[in-house]
């Protein structure tokens, strides 16, 4: 019986040391975060809600700091929010936003000066080209000098395209006409003529809206109008689109000349109702047990496959380091993804690299994994 226990004990030792072996390895990697591990790829960034921005949380503070060196707003720097009333603007929040990324020493991303949605109620009242003209003028204009120099990129125009590649019926374009993305761009670059402007949309993967954004950025460049990049957003899901239609993006908007961002980059492993793609946010379904399938945990198998799914997809992004400036992720981790309501209200989804705990998933060692140095 002795001896039995001795060689227990021996057999735990011995455990043990090879458990301290692993860690002593993984460190020795020098790749202890996401952006340590692409230091030199690309940002690694990360969307922050307002109680992200406030500091609310000084566990969610320390990994957002420790885990990217990039940050997007998630909703604070939208029109109604920062002018929801007529000249009457409000910077309390954004400028906390930019105070974070300023401390951390972080790429600070502005989003976004001009979209149809979430748009200040004032300005969809607007009925003419002139008035339209001096709303943009005056919005763009005292945003962007009022972060002159600590903002260091901006999505001037979101969404301006539906999916067949053709412009959007938005309040701009019925009183504007299809000329405001350039004056929007022009009047930014005016503004401040070296942060970098992006035109940031969704499902940029399918062929026909593809090409629509690479009319629209032509059309810019034609028209002595700077654009610096295309953001595309990623709201992806396990199955789709094809690495083959991701990678098509990347090549062609590259091909203009313009940088590649993935700006709102998570992985739905959800059912989508009736073929549902993109992030069409005034789209709603009614919940059910098949549409909601995780609705406590995501099981291994999923975890697997979700993982295999961010490989993939980044082992892309490695082959295309030198087009792509910046991933980042739409949320710090699953609990505050916009996914667990969209587009069915009270579904539990898990796109994201960590868990409701703060946890990395077997995504995050996926994405990791592939940075160890041998």
């Amino acid at each position: 019986m002795k001896s039995t226990k001795t060689f227990l004990l021996f057999f735990s030792a011995v455990i043990a040391l090879s458990s301290c072996n692993n860690k002593i390895n993984t460190k020795s990697t020098g790749n202890t975060s996401l952006k340590d591990a692409y230091n030199g790829d690309f940002y690694m960034g990360t969307a922050l809600d307002i109680n992200q921005i406030q500091q609310k949380d000084p566990k969610v503070t320390h990994l957002i700091s420790k885990e990217f060196n990039s940050i997007t707003p998630e909703n604070i720097m939208k029109s109604m929010f920062l002018q929801p009333e007529e000249n009457k603007f409000d910077f309390d929040v954004s400028d906390q936003y930019v105070a974070f990324g300023q401390k951390h020493k972080m790429f600070i991303h502005g989003h976004t000066l001009v979209w149809h949605s979430q748009l200040a109620p004032w300005m969809t009242k607007i009925k003419d080209s002139a008035s339209m003209a001096k709303m943009l003028t005056n919005h763009i204009t005292t945003v962007v000098k009022k972060y002159k120099g600590k903002i260091d990129s901006w999505d001037v125009v979101n969404e301006a395209l539906n999916e067949d590649g053709t412009l959007r019926k938005s309040v701009f374009l019925k009183t504007y006409g299809k000329d405001f993305i350039t004056h929007a761009f022009k009047t930014a670059a005016a503004t401040d003529s070296k942060v970098e402007l992006y035109y940031n949309d969704y499902n940029l993967c399918n062929a026909k809206k593809r090409q629509g954004a690479v009319e629209l950025v032509k059309n810019l460049q034609k028209n002595g109008a700077k654009i610096d990049g295309v953001g595309e957003q990623g709201h992806w899901h396990l199955d789709r689109p094809t690495l083959e239609e991701i990678e098509k993006t990347i090549l062609d908007f590259s091909a203009l000349g313009v940088k590649v961002s993935f700006s709102e980059l998570d992985i739905s492993v959800l059912p989508s109702p009736y073929g549902l793609q993109g992030a069409e946010i005034s789209q709603r379904f009614e919940n059910n047990e098949r549409m909601n399938p995780y609705p406590k945990s995501l099981p291994d198998s999923m975890q697997v496959k979700l993982a295999q799914r961010y490989n993939d997809i980044f082992k892309l992004f490695l082959k295309h380091k030198d087009k792509i400036s910046r991933v980042t992720f739409w949320g710090v981790n699953d609990t505050q993804s916009w996914l667990n309501d969209f587009p069915i209200k009270g579904r539990t989804d898990y796109p994201l690299l960590f868990d409701a705990n703060l946890q990395p998933k077997k995504a995050y060692e996926s994405v990791m994994s592939l940075k160890v140095k041998k």
